[in-house]
């Protein structure tokens, strides 16, 4: 069995995960992408965040339907601050003689001139296969990425760093671009926007039943 995971707050999980997960499954061969929740990520402010228990029900409701996906909590029940190496070391041992070749680990590309700022980042290129996927917000133009956090935490020496140049060995994803983040639907769920088919059944439920976000009534 091929895995693949894909990491991330889930501020909620919207449907430009899931369709991301399923070009994973279907460009690349793999045949189960994890979804894992972060309890606190090592390079982000979790702004208007919601408890962890709720971003993984949250996830869970997401990927119900589909047997190719699936919630994985070991970050969240591992707690403090979550590292994708961990995690992999993690999974490596919970199917251990059940994997075909590396874990994929799924990444945007606005986030690679931070990667060399990840835990064990030249071990990690080396341990699981890289997978990068397509972001809205990269510009094509200019060869570098709009919405890079990097400015939060200093000088990046990778500033500059493109899909075409990034120097670990990596896979590419040709995902559709998804012109939905999971702030923007924050911000439409506590300001009476639309948003309603922006995530998945059930996760929509699941925010009108917990009346997350700030949520207006519909």
């Amino acid at each position: 069995m091929r895995i693949a995971i894909l990491g991330g707050s889930f501020n909620p999980i919207h449907i430009g995960h899931l369709i991301l997960a399923d070009s994973v499954c279907c460009e690349l061969g793999y045949d189960k992408v994890l979804f894992v929740p972060t309890f606190i990520p090592p390079h982000k402010e979790m702004s208007g965040c919601v408890p962890a228990e709720d971003r993984l029900a949250m996830v869970r409701a997401a990927v119900s339907s589909d047997s190719r996906f699936e919630a994985e909590p070991c970050e969240i029940e591992r707690g403090g601050v979550s590292y994708t190496w961990d995690t992999v070391l993690y999974l490596e041992e919970k199917y251990r003689g059940r994997i075909d070749g590396k874990i994929g680990v799924v990444f945007g590309e606005d986030l690679i001139g931070d990667y060399d700022k990840w835990e064990h980042a030249k071990e990690l290129s080396e341990r699981a296969d890289l997978i990068l996927a397509c972001r809205p917000k990269y510009s094509e133009d200019n060869g570098e990425f709009c919405n890079s956090p990097t400015e939060k935490y200093g000088k990046n020496p990778m500033s500059g760093v493109t899909r075409g140049n990034f120097p670990y060995p990596h896979k590419i994803v040709m995902n559709p671009k998804v012109e939905i983040s999971s702030s923007e639907i924050r911000r439409k769920i506590s300001c009476g926007g639309v948003w309603r088919y922006l995530v998945s059944e059930g996760v929509f439920h699941y925010i009108l039943e917990k009346r997350l976000y700030g949520i207006r009534t519909i």
